[in-house]
């Protein structure tokens, strides 16, 4: 069925349709046209009596389906913080244990001989090694660190180039590495490799999410981490023999963040998610903080985290 366009006052009569309570008609028009129904419509679920029947419970308001935005939108702005601080580092340290081992030239260390020999890989390694030739040549002439060491030098060393590659990209860089170079730098952070390789996917989604804005505090990844100790520590039930808190949502990101970071960045981290779901809590009424917890996917003793 098309979808047709509708004016403020219409998009207002489908929400009050399904029973969501407006306070401030015109308040609620300015919102809806400064940030769009299509957004805002997006938070409804947690406000909802079920995904069936569409309708919100009683006694929600307007107020708290744009209080959820915000939340999302503040939730948002806190993690993407400490993803590009964890990818940062990761940048940091691959370029300076790649460039000590294998030179600082790019002709030195894009080598195809100084990634993993695994012949599944091969395809694989040519995909990234191409794709960073070509940021070479595109950045050479247009990113000011770029164009100085390629006018001044005639290369750009590999800690300057990480500065204009995507985190995806670094990600997909670590996949292909040499099976003890991968050790090398997943021994900086303290975990073992097979973690890292879990974890980085899972960061690089919502490290996307984040960039464009999408909806983050209720997201599900199709990839899961692995059991931590963690899971166990904190006494995360189960359910099917898998625990429900902590695999492929925000919990799961904490859990992530908790072994990437330092720990003052991450404590500074959750006392800053906590403030926000507290906030959030003050000004949502008609549902109780248990159910925002769960749609995050955050167990109600979350902040455990932090002291173990």
């Amino acid at each position: 069925m098309e979808k047709l366009f509708k004016t403020l006052d219409e998009q207002l009569d489908i929400l009050k349709s399904k029973g969501l309570i407006i306070e401030d008609e015109g308040q609620a028009k300015e919102i809806l046209l400064r940030e769009n129904y299509f957004f805002i419509n997006g938070y409804r679920v947690l406000l909802m009596n079920s995904y069936a029947d569409k309708t919100f419970v009683i006694g929600a308001t307007f107020r708290e389906l744009y209080s959820i935005f915000l939340f999302d939108r503040s939730f948002r702005n806190i993690l993407f913080k400490y993803l590009l601080i964890i990818e940062n580092q990761l940048k940091s340290v691959m370029s300076y244990q790649l460039s000590r081992k294998y030179g600082y030239r790019d002709k030195e260390y894009l080598n195809s001989k100084n990634f993993t020999s695994d012949r599944t890989k091969s395809r694989r390694v040519k995909d990234v090694l191409d794709k960073m030739k070509r940021q070479i040549r595109v950045n050479g002439t247009h990113h000011m660190a770029t164009m100085h060491y390629m006018n001044n030098y005639g290369y750009i060393p590999l800690w300057v180039l990480v500065k204009v590659l995507s985190f995806g990209m670094v990600c997909e860089l670590y996949f292909i590495l040499k099976p003890e170079d991968q050790v090398a730098i997943a021994d900086i952070f303290g975990i073992d490799t097979n973690y890292l390789e879990n974890f980085l996917p899972i960061l690089s989604n919502y490290r996307n999410l984040c960039a464009h804005e999408d909806i983050v505090y209720e997201h599900r990844t199709e990839k899961a981490i692995y059991n931590t100790i963690y899971h166990e520590k904190l006494n995360i039930p189960r359910m099917d023999d898998e625990y429900i808190y902590g695999k492929h949502d925000i919990f799961a990101v904490l859990i992530i963040m908790k072994y990437l970071l330092r720990k003052d960045d991450f404590r500074m981290l959750m006392r800053e998610v906590e403030y926000e779901v507290e906030k959030l809590d003050g000004v949502i009424d008609s549902v109780p903080v248990e159910k925002i917890l769960d749609q995050m996917g955050l167990p109600s003793n979350y902040m455990e985290l932090v002291e173990l």
